[in-house]
């Protein structure tokens, strides 16, 4: 049993709430005090109720969201059944989420192409690593010192292939 006011079931004016407490075209059982009998799962219209009373859905950790959806539906409750819909979908959306694939290259270069190589990196290349290899060459009487710069890319899965952009605004690197 479920007590609240007319105002609090008629805050959606398009719902089946409202429309039952404003007149008679809707027909539905009473008991002997008056009160509405609808024959629906108690257990979700609590949740129902209180986005009536105070505009927010609050859900307990182990309620269904496709219950509460179900009966948003049932009594015509469109904000809620936009806000339990928006919710389902970034749920379905991260656990169907595939992480980016990381690529690496390493690049070999000599200490006077260093800068250069690295303050040149574009298309979402990101340095690494920096592994000094040496001097194996000896050109004139200058050694040069040899490095090997790794560098890495994310990489994510589209309908057409990798990509190296995300295909949705949540998978946006920092």
């Amino acid at each position: 049993v479920f007590l609240t006011t007319r105002q609090t079931l008629c805050r959606e004016q398009k719902s089946f709430l409202c429309r039952l407490c404003q007149g008679e075209e809707l027909q539905s059982d009473r008991d002997e005090t008056g009160a509405y009998l609808i024959d629906r799962d108690p257990t979700y219209f609590g949740p129902i109720l209180n986005f009536l009373r105070h505009g927010k859905l609050v859900l307990d950790k182990d309620m269904a969201e496709e219950g509460v959806l179900e009966e948003a539906e049932f009594y015509n409750i469109g904000p809620l059944i936009r806000i339990i819909k928006d919710r389902l979908e970034e749920k379905d959306y991260t656990v169907t989420q595939v992480p980016p694939k990381h690529v690496y290259r390493v690049l070999q270069c000599q200490e006077e192409e260093l800068t250069q190589m690295v303050s040149t990196m574009s298309d979402g290349w990101c340095f690494e690593q920096l592994v000094n290899i040496g001097s194996s060459y000896n050109y004139g009487s200058e050694d040069q010192t040899e490095f090997l710069c790794v560098v890495s890319k994310e990489l994510y899965n589209s309908s057409n292939g990798l990509s190296s952009e995300p295909s949705h605004k949540a998978k946006v690197r920092p």
